[in-house]
């Protein structure tokens, strides 16, 4: 997933985003308002994991009025992204204030980032209406351990690759388009190469081979992950 971590927390934003990306996301973090604001607006995110006690430029009495005017501006433009809410603060007032102004998720600090990464799953499962686990002929992909197998065996893949197949298997019978693919395997410090996309696309198909699985290209509109009508036994050992 493609996150938007949303925290003023130098240190706090250092460890969750280093915890994220380890396990397989891509994390922009915003330190301000303004940072968040731009980020939101321009880039197409999974989940957004936004602090409620926002630095504001308005002053320190209005910080919680800016991380929710920033969430009731996504929600008023269109922008259906889930979002999980980060607080210290632990009034039932504000938690309401967050899911009122659109919050999907509430997570009071101090917390375990294991509970993040549940809660996330839980948001893709709510959301984009799938299991923990999804397979498609021999092909599994799980999850909750982000693990991919191939007839019951493990299959090992670089992460972009990985990257790629979890986007097309979230849910199975997506079409994805080459822009959304580049934008969840890049970041703002890390764009992904003009062909960089279609390499990964290539090697997978030739590793998808006999799996009952195939990725097929729509002209103009992006990739599908779809049932092949070859299916083959992949020997153990």
């Amino acid at each position: 997933m493609r996150i938007l971590l949303v925290e003023d927390d130098v240190v706090l934003s250092e460890v969750m985003s280093l915890s994220l990306t380890q396990a397989g996301h891509r994390v922009d973090v915003a330190l301000h308002l303004k940072d968040a604001q731009h980020f939101w607006a321009v880039q197409a995110f999974d989940v957004v994991l936004l602090d409620l006690n926002l630095p504001s430029d308005d002053g320190p009495n209005a910080q919680q009025t800016s991380a929710l005017t920033l969430l009731r501006e996504a929600r008023a433009r269109g922008d259906r992204t889930p979002v999980l809410v980060l607080t210290a603060r632990n009034r039932t007032e504000e938690r309401v204030a967050g899911l009122d102004a659109g919050a999907d998720d509430y997570l009071g600090k101090p917390f375990d980032l294991a509970e993040v990464e549940a809660r996330l799953r839980a948001l893709a499962r709510r959301v984009l209406g799938t299991d923990d686990e999804t397979r498609l002929g021999h092909l599994t992909l799980d999850r909750k351990a982000r693990r991919l197998s191939l007839n019951g065996q493990l299959l090992e893949l670089p992460t972009r690759e990985f990257e790629v197949l979890w986007e097309l298997m979230t849910p199975v019978g997506r079409v994805v388009s080459k822009h959304q693919l580049s934008q969840k395997l890049s970041s703002f410090d890390e764009l992904l190469a003009p062909n960089a996309l279609e390499a990964f696309i290539s090697r997978l198909r030739k590793k998808l081979t006999g799996s009952g699985a195939h990725i097929r290209t729509l002209r103009g509109l992006g990739y599908l992950l779809e049932p092949s009508d070859a299916i083959t036994e992949v020997p153990h050992g």
